[in-house]
């Protein structure tokens, strides 16, 4: 009994001997935030005052503050205190987040176009998106956005969105393909959870009201409707990805799932789901290979208003504004960028890509997939105009030249990476 009693005694020793030694924060302190608030850092961050010096934990905090708006880039420091305490320092390099956008551009059939907007990133310091938009597109839209993914706790926010929008859409039925006046008015509401530093949900309700007016003369007697919907909403993102300015690395994984209700025969009862998967990868200094593969599914009716489009601005760079639809898609989005200059904050980014996808018809198989009238190839070339110290401020122009059957070719422009 003695010898258990001393052997316990002595491990007893030595763990608390071992636990002795470990290195401990004494403090977290922030440098270089202006807007960002160092409460709201330090809210967000796992390393605390008291906590054990782990740098596994410190490299998940500086890669959670890189992929904030407003965070041009953070590096770490760790300087010793006093015994076996040490200050770690976040050196925040901010991003301008309040930030106004400008588009124009030209519709099929010439009619002059525009979407002027204004968002800030960083409402109130604290990583709050607040903002919205009007388009005036043959028709006036408008949209307001809110997004404060830690509203509530560092791990749990809110999203609150609505936006009215009317367009000219094409309508593909048998015989023929109708222009409509549609619009899409509509109020929604998502929590946000994050479950972790890679994982994260969004859960929420959509009520919309979709208006499809017939344009011209209707001599075919197509239909016209107004319906009132339900969506259901949720998304799962997976996301290990790392920033250093211009440069992404790392895969990404984002499964969105929608069930909506609908009042109209026309327009039944429908899921649809898909998933958005992205690989970047550092090549050499200045090289950057990004990579998007999207796999999506609805339900298969037989109806002209199929939820997966064909579209220069979502999917196939030189391919036309919205072609075609479908109830099923694949789309491989592939594009080697690199930096060509870059002095200060300003970098001139140039790209080759291959934008590849094909589609299920409407009432179709999955045979459709394989199909040569429903595969679009792409290939193109692209410039970036970046500025390195506002979110987002890159606009880019892409030159798609189509080498798949009835193919197109022509120059898309945005804001943005186009993935």
């Amino acid at each position: 009994m003695k010898r258990l009693v001393f052997i316990f005694a002595f491990f007893n020793f030595i763990v608390s001997g071992v636990y002795a030694q470990e290195s401990i924060v004494h403090d977290l302190k922030i440098q270089g935030n202006k807007k960002l608030k160092t409460s709201f850092i330090k809210s967000i961050s796992k390393i605390k005052s008291g906590a054990i010096l782990d740098s596994i934990t410190i490299e998940q905090d500086i890669l959670r503050l890189k992929r904030l708006p407003s965070v041009s880039h953070v590096y770490y420091q760790v300087f010793p205190s006093e015994g076996n305490q040490y200050n770690v320092f976040y050196n925040i390099e901010e991003n301008f987040t309040l930030i106004p956008s400008a588009n124009i551009y030209t519709t099929n059939d010439e009619e002059f176009a525009y979407r002027l907007g204004l968002y800030e990133f960083n409402l109130l310091g604290r990583n709050i998106t607040f903002g919205g938009f009007y388009q005036k597109d043959i028709y006036s839209s408008y949209a307001l956005n809110f997004r404060a993914p830690y509203l509530f706790s560092n791990r749990l926010g809110l999203a609150v969105n609505h936006q009215d929008l009317t367009t000219q859409e094409p309508v593909f039925f048998n015989d023929e393909t109708a222009n409509y006046k549609y619009r899409n008015k509509s109020f929604e509401v998502l929590g946000l959870y994050e479950v972790n530093f890679k994982n994260r949900l969004e859960l929420g309700v959509n009520y919309f009201v979709e208006d499809y007016k017939f344009k011209g003369e209707n001599i075919n007697n197509r239909p016209e409707l107004n319906v009132h919907k339900w969506l259901l909403k949720g998304i799962y993102e997976y996301n290990e990805l790392d920033y250093f300015y211009q440069y992404i690395s790392g895969f990404r994984s984002q499964f969105n799932f929608q069930y909506v209700t609908s009042t109209n025969d026309m327009l039944p009862d429908f899921f649809i789901g898909w998933n958005d998967f992205f690989l970047f990868k550092r090549v050499g200094e200045k090289g950057n290979w990004a990579n998007r593969l999207r796999l999506g599914l609805s339900t298969n009716d037989e109806t002209p208003f199929a939820p997966f489009s064909v579209d220069n601005n979502l999917n196939i760079r030189g391919v036309g504004n919205t072609i075609d639809r479908g109830t099923g898609v694949i789309v491989l989005n592939t594009e080697y960028r690199h930096t060509l200059y870059e002095k200060g904050w300003f970098v001139l980014q140039g790209n080759a890509f291959v934008d590849a996808g094909t589609w299920r018809n409407p009432g179709g198989n999955f045979g459709d997939f394989s199909k040569e009238n429903n595969i679009k190839v792409y290939p193109g070339l692209g410039l970036r105009f970046i500025h390195k110290k506002i979110y987002n401020a890159i606009f880019r122009i892409d030159y798609g030249y189509g080498i798949s059957e009835n193919a197109t070719k022509g120059f898309v422009f945005g804001i943005g990476q186009y993935f």
